[in-house]
């Protein structure tokens, strides 16, 4: 079996067509045209830039093309999707390569939107037309190496002097970080203690990106260390709308819808690989597929997914009429990435022996999702955000220690 070959197939799965009447028309297109652009322009060379660790910068005007950077913004040259129809786009990205799904969500649903929903007017006329293009690159820094989950306690300050700011600190684990044009970074303000954002210029004096090496997983996405040291940014450069670390929180609402419909892509594709290696592959005079324990494995695998695009479709719902709360969008995340993992494995036991090459998709699919399993809110940070909603109990901290006196 070619794995090529298996990753040509645009036309969808019988099974995912039982989705059909959830979708305008327009999402139906605009998903088979994702669909077609990365199997014909991403998939021959996927495996190749996979393996070195480098980003295919030649696919970048190919993805620009498709219209869907910018994703739900409307005006300023972006395509004003719907948000199932950006989900959707996503996911096709995804079922081919989760690495540069990964690159055009943090440009777009975390950079560009930031800009869209926290910028003055002037930033938006200045950068979102090229960002829509893809003629501009964005990332986005709030991670920092001693604040993960925790990134409200982030320490990279901004001291305002006369004209604008001086910004000082260091950013962990922000894809883009390399070769990004801009760089939205957030950063707390020495006057006020509450969170600011600005947009750092590439090669501003002071600013220094370097690459994260040895990943196992979305090894094409260029995660950087970023060093700021005295960095200036001058006042027409501060984003007006993020003025305390709640401001974040309108960004990461859709984001993490989004980053939710990323492991939908992957499974999709994992499933549609062995779907095909189950019927083509042969082993003791008869397909894969004629063993019950491989029907029983592929039909956990095509429950899974169909659970998981459910549930993504009625989050991009919930978003749209604006009744989508934080404790759903990170059930869904938690959720959806867990079944994922759970379906990817899977796939992996069909494969056998071919189930652990990168050639044949779900090997480097079973690496792709442990960083996506992590980020946007761990795993545990996202059922604690439901867990809160559903209780009115937070518990993110540990209970403090009491010291208790000995009657003896």
């Amino acid at each position: 079996m070619s794995p090529r070959r298996s990753l040509m197939q645009h036309q969808l799965q019988p099974f995912h067509l039982a989705f059909a009447d959830l979708l305008t028309p327009e999402e139906q297109a605009l998903r088979l045209k994702v669909r077609e652009c990365v199997e014909r322009d991403v998939a021959p060379i996927m495996t190749k830039y996979w393996e070195k660790a480098e980003f295919p910068f030649e696919i970048v005007p190919k993805l620009g093309a498709l219209n869907i950077a910018g994703g739900t913004i409307k005006g300023y040259g972006c395509p004003g999707l719907s948000v199932t129809a950006n989900a959707l786009a996503t996911a096709e990205v995804a079922r081919v390569d989760a690495s540069c799904s990964a690159f055009i969500l943090v440009h777009s649903s975390l950079a560009t939107r930031t800009i869209s929903l926290c910028g003055s007017e002037l930033q938006k006329q200045k950068y979102l037309p090229s960002l829509a293009k893809l003629d501009m690159i964005a990332c986005w820094g709030l991670t920092e190496p001693d604040y993960g989950s925790d990134a409200s306690g982030l320490r990279t300050t901004a001291t305002k002097v006369e004209g604008g700011w001086v910004i000082e600190g260091q950013k962990r684990w922000i894809g883009n970080s390399t070769f990004a044009d801009i760089l939205i970074i957030f950063a707390k303000n020495k006057d006020t203690n509450q969170i600011n954002g600005f947009i750092v210029k590439k090669n501003a004096p002071g600013l220094q990106a370097t690459k994260i090496e040895n990943k196992i997983g979305l090894r094409m996405v260029q995660s950087g260390d970023i060093l700021l040291q005295k960095v200036f940014v001058p006042d027409e450069d501060r984003l007006p709308g993020v003025n305390s670390f709640q401001d974040t929180s309108k960004v990461l609402a859709v984001s993490r819808v989004m980053v939710a419909w990323q492991p939908i892509g992957i499974v999709m594709g994992v499933y549609d690989m062995c779907h095909r290696y189950m019927q083509e592959r042969k082993q003791f005079g008869a397909p894969l597929a004629a063993f019950q324990i491989n029907q029983q494995k592929l039909v956990q695998m095509l429950a899974n997914v169909q659970a998981m695009f459910l549930m993504g479709w009625r989050l991009c719902k919930l978003y749209e009429s604006g009744k989508m709360t934080p404790g759903q969008a990170s059930l869904g995340k938690s959720w959806i990435t867990l079944r994922a993992r759970e379906t990817v494995a899977l796939g992996r036991e069909l494969l056998g022996g071919n189930g652990i090459l990168s050639d044949f998709l779900v090997a480097k699919a079973f690496n792709d999702l442990e960083p996506i399993y992590t980020y946007e809110g761990t795993y545990d940070i996202n059922t604690l955000v439901t867990a809160r909603e559903a209780t009115g109990i937070a518990s993110f901290k540990p209970v403090a220690k009491t010291t208790r006196t000995s009657r003896l």
